[in-house]
């Protein structure tokens, strides 16, 4: 199984979006929550080519984007072959 990061906010319904569908999937990930840990925001927006909203999402270190992106993966079938590496 890939290796699945995302950053995230507490009250962010798109984190909750994205994280559901991967729990749907039974994918482990791991989540850093910048609004708890606000020191790793510089991190994700450097690891994201400048982008600053959550969710940030990352397989085996590629940046997937944000929910919008994860979901459209998901529609056009390529999230599940990123997942299974």
């Amino acid at each position: 199984m890939a290796q699945v990061e995302i950053f995230t906010k507490a009250y962010c319904p798109y984190c909750v979006r994205a994280k559901q569908l991967l729990q749907q999937k039974s994918v482990e990930f791991v989540e850093y929550k910048i609004d708890d840990q606000p020191e790793l925001r510089p991190t994700m927006i450097a690891r994201a080519n400048g982008r600053t909203t959550v969710p940030q999402i990352f397989i085996d270190d590629r940046h997937i984007g944000g929910c919008d992106d994860m979901m459209a993966l998901e529609a056009r079938g390529q999230l599940d072959p990123l997942l299974q590496r």
